[in-house]
């Protein structure tokens, strides 16, 4: 098994409204929507890091060191 394989990776999970818009999401800095941080995680990611899934759900799988990193850059974006 390679590292990256072996990785933690932090789990953002997401809940979608029925036109799309972001209602909920895990691991939010305060001072941001739940849209706005949706939006920075898919800006700012790997789009690979990010899966759909059904009823209105999808889900990031982010390395640690790199969500800790976009954390923060994210918290001090919104201050």
């Amino acid at each position: 098994m390679d590292a990256q394989t072996t990785e933690a990776k932090i789990l953002v999970h997401a809940r979608f409204a029925p036109d799309a818009t972001v209602v909920e999401i895990g691991e939010r800095p305060s001072g941001l929507t739940p849209q706005e941080w949706f939006f920075y995680l898919r800006e700012n990611s790997d789009p690979s890091y990010f899966q759909p899934l059904s009823g209105g759900r999808g889900v990031f799988r982010i390395p640690r060191a790199e969500f800790d990193a976009l954390k923060a850059a994210a918290a001090g974006a919104a201050a």
